[in-house]
């Protein structure tokens, strides 16, 4: 249980994971769909898919073909299909020759910044956005501040803790403990501490999830 008396939802994801976007758009969508968003409190923890990459990026389809043995036309049909699912859900995948993979560290500083702000789902869906949508580079300090500044906060607060070691120690920590809890894919989402579930469920599927935890939250208030 939170201080806040919601019930906690860990979603252990990446900024340039597709499928993240897409689980937390379902999830999204039962939590509306059953009206109980005010009853959730949401958590976003790092997880970098690609902790090595440089600061220049790579080519997205030749990484991703190299990384998971899959050929060009493969990886192009995958991402064929995930703005198809997207689209079904609101969100839109641009996928466009050139783009690129790029290292996002500094966008889970900034992510972790903004949980404290009350503003860390808000700065997730800018990056999301930015890179899936707006062909933006979001390794791009210029690119970081410019989302920070867009969503209200102090740009310039923001990109200093950038340069704060102890900031970043944070970041790095966090994401040791969760591959210590055996987390090696996402989006992982964990439910009030108690139930864990790896991978983009369909809407139904959280809805049952959500329905249950209240539920059972109820009960243990009557007990």
């Amino acid at each position: 249980m939170t201080l806040s008396n919601k019930i906690r939802i860990d979603i252990i994801s990446d900024v340039v994971c597709p499928w993240c976007i897409i689980g937390y758009k379902r999830l999204e969508h039962a939590m509306k769909e059953l009206g109980v968003e005010n009853k959730f409190e949401l958590v976003w923890n790092p997880f970098e898919l690609n902790p090595t990459m440089s600061l220049d990026g790579e080519d997205a389809v030749s990484y991703l073909a190299h990384k998971y043995t899959m050929s060009v036309e493969q990886v192009k049909s995958t991402q064929a299909t995930i703005t198809k699912n997207g689209s079904e859900l609101g969100f839109t995948f641009n996928y466009y020759d050139g783009m690129k993979t790029v290292n996002t560290r500094n966008a889970h500083i900034l992510l972790d910044v903004a949980k404290e702000f009350g503003k860390q789902t808000e700065l997730k869906m800018r990056l999301f956005s930015a890179h899936f949508t707006e062909k933006k580079d979001i390794s791009n300090r210029h690119t970081l501040g410019e989302l920070v500044q867009s969503i209200g906060l102090d740009k310039d607060l923001f990109l200093a803790k950038l340069d704060d070691e102890s900031a970043r120690m944070k970041v790095q920590e966090a994401e040791e403990y969760w591959h210590k809890q055996n987390i090696s894919a996402v989006p992982t989402m964990i439910f009030n501490n108690e139930l864990i579930m790896n991978g983009a469920y369909p809407v139904e599927t959280y809805q049952k999830v959500l329905t249950e935890l209240l539920e059972k939250r109820l009960k243990k208030s009557y007990m």
